[in-house]
């Protein structure tokens, strides 16, 4: 009898110690847990022929930016499950690759027509959900409907996996079904509370509910369960950070970023780590909180280094906050250029927006609220296709929101902020009713 994964798709070894890493391993990816690269590697060491652990391994390294070895992992799974390999994994192995690769709208192609044929290979299905997903990243305007849909149509496949459970729940969520995808993503956590995305997934429909303390209780439980080096441990204590923020409480904000997310303490993952951190920064700058400039000079040599050149819509927005906050012109004009280029090249998917929010982002920085005002107003509706969540993108509408107040628009600003709370009837937001009166 054949050696199957989880989800009862065969497997193309015979060692069933590599079977049984490779199940573990993928858990253990699909978690965000810890111990994900280790188990792969037992699963490559047990059978080095075996193509499904390498292009796993590839993505963990893509996970980290290590493009270099992510490509080599590919390259090598490619190779072997031409050579041994069913077609099930063949479409596996080179719809992952192409992720790595950074090929997107290929790879989000292959995955749809890949999750066609199997729709119970939830490596695939992986690709497209979440926040960072080939979805988030397409540019596309209603990616949290597509992400959603896609959740529905082989929802039947899944029933109740705690995997499937937490992206689907939180698929909901984004997508404004925010009851719905809690009560969904919870029974995920229910089913496994090893599984740093389903407390992720709450956290964020918590946050959408405006359960704020409940969010900070949920973390200070939880949190001692997962090792810092977790791929979302950093990110998890930026939520309770934004929860401190709720509360007005800067100084416990700027200790979780201490404590985690500035760069000498953070282990997330590069994307991560610079968004974190710049969006934590400048929301606490936005809301009239002093933030040392050498916390800024710091992140931003750090973030130059992870990424000096344009790419990802939702890094270069980051690296604008940094460029801003630093005052350095000549990096945000230089990345303005690219990104330009990349727009008259008919290479940025996502559109005019990315450089119109670098610009009034710029123009924030430089007090200029009237003309921050005047470039984000068309474009708020389309701040989605740069891809994140809805809470890493509120950001942009808080600077917004902040423009109007300092240009003297208090209105307009009031009537925004009106429309979050009866989005978010529970919420009780100091900052706000602060600047407010």
């Amino acid at each position: 009898m054949a050696l199957e994964d989880r989800y009862g798709l065969p497997l193309s070894t015979a060692s069933h110690e590599a079977a049984s890493a490779y199940r573990e391993g993928v858990d253990l990816m699909l978690a965000g847990w810890t111990g994900t690269a280790e188990m792969l590697e037992r699963a490559i060491t047990a059978d080095p022929d075996f193509a499904l652990p390498h292009i796993a391994r590839g993505r963990v390294h893509a996970f980290y930016q290590q493009g270099d070895l992510a490509r080599q992992k590919a390259a090598i799974a490619r190779e072997l499950v031409a050579k041994r390999g069913t077609e099930r994994e063949r479409s596996h192995v080179e719809t992952l690759a192409l992720a790595i690769e950074g090929r997107l709208p290929e790879a989000l192609a292959a995955t749809l027509k890949h999750i066609d044929a199997w729709p119970r290979d939830a490596v695939v299905l992986s690709l497209p959900l979440g926040a960072f997903g080939l979805f988030a990243f397409s540019g596309m305007a209603d990616h949290d409907r597509a992400r959603q849909e896609l959740c529905e149509r082989v929802a039947h496949h899944y029933g109740e996996d705690w995997w499937f459970l937490t992206l689907y729940g939180w698929a909901m969520t984004e997508n404004g079904n925010v009851a719905r995808g809690r009560s969904v993503t919870e029974r995920g956590f229910g089913l496994r509370r090893a599984n740093a995305h389903a407390a992720h997934a709450v956290l964020h429909a918590m946050f959408e509910d405006g359960s704020i303390e409940a969010a900070d209780r949920l973390v200070d439980d939880w949190i001692p369960s997962y090792d810092r080096a977790g791929i979302l441990h950093g990110h998890i204590r930026w939520h309770q950070a934004l929860g401190a923020l709720e509360h007005g409480d800067a100084a416990r904000a700027l200790a979780i970023y201490a404590d985690v997310l500035q760069p000498s303490a953070t282990q997330a993952p590069p994307l991560n780590a610079i968004t974190d951190g710049a969006s934590l920064l400048w929301r606490l700058s936005a809301y009239g909180d002093a933030v040392p400039k050498a916390l800024w000079l710091e992140a931003d040599a750090a973030a130059q280094k992870l990424f000096p050149k344009s790419g990802l819509p939702f890094a270069d927005v980051h690296m604008a906050l940094y460029a801003a906050a630093t005052q350095n012109r000549e990096a945000l004009a230089a990345r303005l250029a690219a990104i330009e280029q990349r727009l008259t090249e008919g290479k940025l998917p996502a559109g005019p927006v990315v450089p119109t929010i670098c610009r009034a982002l710029a123009a924030f920085a430089d007090e200029d609220y009237a003309a921050c005002v005047h470039a984000l107003a068309p474009v708020l509706s389309q701040i989605v296709r740069i891809g994140g969540s809805h809470a890493q993108r509120e950001l942009i509408e808080d600077t917004f929101i902040v423009a109007l107040m300092r240009g003297g628009e208090l209105p307009r600003a009031r009537a925004l902020l009106d429309a979050r709370l009866h989005r978010r009837p529970s919420l009780r937001d100091a900052r706000w009713q602060a600047a407010m009166g």
